[in-house]
């Protein structure tokens, strides 16, 4: 599946478009880096770094 916003595309597989029901994908800039974060309501689970989630 693509989905396409504000000039970017992004590219889920099927077996895991079902897992990113509701989620926001957002570019983040910071002193850390640069990075893409996903706000997944679905997610029960996280670790600190935000990297890693579960569900």
């Amino acid at each position: 599946v693509a989905i396409e916003k504000d000039g970017a595309t992004v590219l889920i597989d099927d077996l895991s478009l079902v897992y990113m029901g509701g989620s926001v994908i957002d570019f983040v800039d910071d002193l850390m880096g640069q990075s893409f974060q996903i706000r997944n309501p679905n997610a029960v689970a996280s670790c600190g770094c935000g990297t890693s989630f579960s569900i």
